[in-house]
């Protein structure tokens, strides 16, 4: 099983920006899509970002596609989520997360895996 650690949230300015981490163990890090969830309080989790194996293919939620970028470096098992022009509404818990196959960006057969998550605070 793979364990995902999440790191980099924080309180932040509406405007502002973050960049969460995602270190993942294991050897098999490179062979699945990665992505990135988030659960506001009192709201169900919803996606936000999804990334293929290779890194060339990603995929993003409306509310924060042209503002959020995933990427990630595999010799490091890490994905990333660079967030910027944040506002209050992208206050939440982000969550990292393990696809189930190499391409599902969208994650739409699902999740294997998940962090523990990391808070994101942004006030207006």
């Amino acid at each position: 099983q793979v364990q995902l650690v999440e790191s980099g949230g924080g309180l932040v300015q509406a405007g502002g920006s973050l960049r969460l981490s995602c270190a993942a163990s294991g050897r098999t890090f490179s062979t699945y899509a990665m992505g990135w969830f988030r659960q506001a309080p009192g709201k169900e989790r919803e996606f936000v970002a999804g990334i293929s194996w290779s890194g060339t293919s990603t995929y993003y939620a409306d509310s924060v596609n042209g503002r959020f970028t995933i990427s990630r470096v595999n010799a490091k098992n890490t994905v990333y989520l660079q967030m910027n022009s944040l506002n209050p509404e992208d206050t939440a818990v982000y969550y990292c997360a393990k696809s189930l196959n190499y391409k599902d960006v969208n994650f739409s057969a699902g999740v294997d895996s998940w962090g523990q998550g990391t808070q994101v605070t942004v006030s207006s």
